[in-house]
């Protein structure tokens, strides 16, 4: 029996090293059975129907448990293609919001360039026009220079007005790209972080547990039997 409690306790502590940890159980299930049955070999008689039962259930319940493990490495396979999907995915969307960005940074930088010159042209025309002198004989009366003043001053204005309107028209272009992006790429990085936390969860053999529990059961059983059998031989 100390044979057979010793095996079991191994078992019970065995560690499947590699995933997939599924490909172990089968191979693990034979091996229990293995060891009960040549521990029933051993016995006098043949085990009662009691002990049959209760090895049946923990067995029963261990291969229920290994089920589910297997139906959990089957969706982390899903999940790891998911992972490379949607991180693929995150990238092209990466690549496509950076492209986006630097070519309305290129259009913000021409047209700023275009409306800047043409302020300092006007601010250059209006300081031009500030230092002409006037009199009768330059053709230039006072009221004409501050007639060409005033409309210089004018355009310059509406540049200048033009110039920051522009401004602020690429900060809020940017900001609605920055947003469209982010709204796209969330439920994308949500995705991967779920995706990754499967893969990892299938990186770690839990099955371990419900081995062990199952071990230190049939332990029971088979240090039960035992108590059992000697009483019987006893009476």
């Amino acid at each position: 029996m100390e044979r057979t409690l010793r095996s079991l306790r191994n078992l019970g502590k065995q560690v499947f090293a590699i995933s997939p940890f599924s490909e172990h159980f089968g191979r693990w299930l034979v091996d229990v059975r293995v060891v009960l049955s040549e521990f029933e070999s051993s016995l006098d008689g043949a085990p009662d129907d009691s002990f049959f039962k209760e090895r049946s259930q923990i067995l029963s319940n261990v291969e229920r448990q290994f089920e589910e493990r297997r139906r959990r490495e089957v969706s982390a396979d899903k999940a790891a293609r998911s992972l490379a999907d949607n991180r693929a995915l995150l990238k092209r969307m990466e690549d496509g919001y950076s492209a986006e960005k630097k070519a309305m940074e290129k259009r913000k930088a021409s047209e700023v360039k275009r409306l800047s010159s043409n302020v300092n042209s006007l601010r250059e025309e209006v300081d031009r026009i500030g230092r002409m002198k006037t009199s009768i004989f330059r053709g230039v009366s006072k009221k004409a220079k501050m007639q060409k003043e005033a409309e210089a001053a004018q355009r310059l204005n509406q540049a200048e007005r033009g110039l920051s309107l522009a401004v602020q028209d690429f900060a809020a272009q940017q900001e609605r790209l920055k947003a469209q992006y982010e709204k796209r790429k969330q439920p994308v990085v949500e995705q991967i972080g779920a995706d990754q936390t499967d893969v990892e969860e299938a990186e770690i053999d839990h099955s371990l547990e419900a081995r062990q529990v199952a071990c230190e059961a049939l332990v029971n059983a088979v240090t039960t039997l035992s108590a059992r059998a000697n009483v019987w031989a006893k009476a």
